[in-house]
């Protein structure tokens, strides 16, 4: 549990930090994104400091991925997006509303209640045929990518959020079927697979549409399905009696990370008139600093809320396109 929580910081504070990076960056000219601009973000020690917490954070999830029934380390992820709140309202001078307080206390009761339940991870392989279904949702990520991305804007955000998050699931569930080194395991190429399809569609959600649908579909489609086949393929188990109390837990932690989700808003460069907020785990990488000359980008910004769009400003759930 310590180590989910330790990566669930890793991620939230990574993002604070690219929002840094991101705003003392000179903004690029054009839109979309901005090769130019993405190497003078990287040459930001707040950004560089970013992807080295996101990398230290990454590790972590594995481990915890390896030790703790999956439903508890992706409810522990979903509540990066508490630890970007509380860091940006300090660092970032982001003004929380009560609501938004309310919610990273209700975040910090569901993974309370999610560690007095839970049980031990499962060590059970599943079926198998669950590694090639794994692969097969990987592309399935990339194809609803192609789909999704033809939709109007509003859908559109959330139809690429899911599929981003269905890919991180995709993830999370081959790092606990991984045993060893073997290219000729599928699982391999599902999290490789899966991992850079949810990057893309996740990058492309914060960049064409709505930031807060996108990240709130993120962390559905991330933390749903994979605690389920954990719990059903998988061998994970709460302790005696308490399935109940994991359960009630493990929605009040999701649901009040859903309540944070605007704080995956991309961040505007310095100069701009509109603040947004930092931005989740998965669109924190380059990518979000190359579109944020744009505006588009999922690095995060001063006024937003792995994880948003808290403002100082009015909600910003526009579209981007």
């Amino acid at each position: 549990m310590i180590c989910a929580l330790a990566s669930s910081v890793c991620f939230g504070a990574a993002s604070v930090l690219q929002a840094m990076g991101a705003r003392a960056t000179t903004p690029g000219t054009g839109g979309g994104v901005d090769i130019a601009l993405m190497w003078r973000v990287l040459r930001q020690w707040r950004y560089l400091a970013g992807l080295c917490a996101d990398g230290l954070g990454f590790v972590l999830q594995i481990v915890a991925l390896r030790t703790l029934p999956i439903y508890v380390v992706g409810a522990a992820l979903a509540a990066s997006l508490a630890v970007t709140a509380v860091i940006a309202s300090r660092v970032l001078r982001v003004r929380l509303s009560r609501v938004e307080w309310t919610a990273v206390g209700v975040v910090c009761a569901g993974l309370a209640l999610l560690a007095l339940a839970s049980g031990k991870e499962g060590h059970e392989e599943g079926p198998g045929w669950l590694p090639w279904a794994l692969l097969a949702s990987a592309f399935g990520v990339l194809l609803l990518g192609v789909v999704g991305g033809r939709l109007p804007a509003k859908p559109r955000a959330l139809v690429l959020g899911l599929g981003a998050g269905f890919g991180f699931g995709v993830v999370e569930v081959a790092v606990r079927l991984i045993d060893a080194i073997d290219l000729a395991d599928p699982v391999w190429y599902a999290l490789l697979v899966g991992g850079g399809a949810a990057f893309v569609l996740l990058t492309s959600a914060l960049q064409r549409g709505s930031v807060t649908t996108a990240t709130a579909g993120a962390v559905l489609g991330e933390t749903v399905g994979p605690a389920i086949i954990g719990v059903v393929w998988l061998g994970d188990t709460t302790r005696e009696g308490l399935g109940w109390l994991a359960v009630t837990g493990f929605a009040i932690a999701v649901a009040g990370s859903l309540t944070l989700a605007r704080f995956g808003e991309p961040p505007e460069t310095e100069g701009r008139p509109t603040e947004t907020g930092p931005a989740t785990r998965a669109g924190a990488g380059a990518e979000g600093a190359g579109a944020g000359g744009a505006g588009t980008g999922s690095a995060p910004g001063p006024a937003s809320g792995p994880g948003h769009d808290h403002g100082t400003g009015p909600d910003r759930g526009q579209d981007g396109s």
